[in-house]
């Protein structure tokens, strides 16, 4: 498979970015990260109706706009390159979980708020161990002739405290694995679930533990089959979460390199340094090859590639690594300044550290890319 974007995918992301950086300055950043919810609602439904994002990549069929995965990572690129403290990603993952999991009727009835932005959405499914995969799911689903019920915890869900619809992955009790497993779907008002933002390093985005006693759900798709619609929301949330991180660290490796063009030591800038050049040479390498790895990977979930797990997995791990380490190498051509709270570049620091173990950290996802290919 070959891939480069379209003069209109280009276009259209000149455009967010030109969107993004009017309505997501650092300033706007600090003030929201520091509020409860972590956005305002009416100044997203605003920016999501002007620009549609949350219907990108949702077939036309259920009231989106029925583009491609490709096009969602671009708009999650963005995001990422300006820290925008928004629902987003938590949003598309769960209409992934929808798409993949539901009934055309469901999909039918649940899509088009999503798409519209009149309702934000979760998708919850680790719990306070923290794993990302089927054996970690604890929670379990009974069902009383036409009603089920769920018990038990998920913890570091994205936005799960303000959500207005949750995407929630339970099992028959007595099941293990794979086996046994459900998606359902519950408002965030519903009686019983309580809902608890967690204390984060990262204050841009919020996750939220959310407990269920005897709370009353709605199945999605078919009882106990949810392992495969599992497996590739997982795999389109690492790809998503890849293209997210390569935005953030090509702001941080634009940022830092602008820093040092105009810091003056010993009468010359320090971009002119050495040590300064043999930095700017490794950021602009792993970004870039992050960036190889994002890209392909959005491409090949349009493509139905067939290596796509792998393909997720060495994204995730391209991406987080780079990030991170773009963001060290940011602080420290920042000098002094760059540990400093009224520095800006501590901000993404902390994203690339949150995002590095969002998902699966990297020897996970590498574990997991070569159990794949040896198979």
């Amino acid at each position: 498979m070959r891939f480069s974007f379209t003069p209109e995918q280009e276009e259209f992301r000149s455009s967010l970015r030109r969107a993004l950086e009017a309505r997501s300055p650092a300033k706007e950043v600090r003030r929201l990260m520091a509020t409860d919810q972590g956005f305002e609602r009416d100044g997203w439904q605003k920016l999501n109706q002007e620009l549609g994002l949350t219907a990108i990549h949702i077939p036309e069929a259920y009231g989106g706009a029925g583009f491609g995965q490709a096009d969602l990572a671009i708009v999650l690129e963005e995001m990422g390159r300006g820290l925008l403290c928004a629902p987003f990603l938590s949003t598309a993952l769960a209409a992934n979980a929808i798409l993949n999991a539901g009934t055309e009727e469901q999909k039918r009835a649940l899509l088009p708020a999503i798409a519209s932005g009149e309702k934000t959405a979760a998708f919850a499914f680790s719990e306070d161990d923290g794993r990302n995969d089927a054996e970690g799911v604890a929670m379990t689903a009974t069902q009383s002739g036409a009603a089920w019920r769920l018990e038990g915890t998920k913890s570091f869900v994205l936005d799960g405290h303000t959500a207005d619809l949750i995407v929630v992955l339970a099992r028959r009790p007595g099941s293990q694995g794979e086996d046994g497993l459900s998606f359902f779907t519950v408002d965030g008002n519903t009686p019983g679930l309580e809902r608890k933002r967690l204390k984060t390093m990262d204050e841009t985005r919020k996750l939220a533990r959310l407990t269920f006693k005897s709370v009353e759900v709605r199945l999605l798709g078919e009882a106990g089959a949810a392992a495969g619609p599992f497996a590739r929301t997982m795999q389109q949330a690492a790809i998503l979460l890849a293209n997210e991180m390569v935005g953030g660290a090509e702001r941080l490796r634009e940022d830092a390199l602008a820093y040092t063009k105009m810091r003056m030591q010993f009468g010359r800038a320090i971009a002119s340094f050495q040590t300064t050049k043999n930095k700017a040479a490794d950021m602009l390498v792993d970004v870039e090859l992050a960036k190889s790895a994002a890209y392909y990977a959005a491409a090949a979930l349009d493509e139905g590639d067939e290596e796509l797990p792998a393909l997720a997995s060495l994204a995730k791990a391209c991406a987080a690594e780079a990030y991170l380490q773009t963001a060290v190498h940011a602080v420290q051509m920042h000098g002094g300044i760059g540990f400093t709270w009224d520095n800006d570049t501590h901000l993404w620091f902390k994203r690339a550290k949150s995002s590095e173990i969002l998902f699966g950290d990297a020897n996970q996802h590498r574990e997991l890319m070569m159990q794949h290919w040896k198979h």
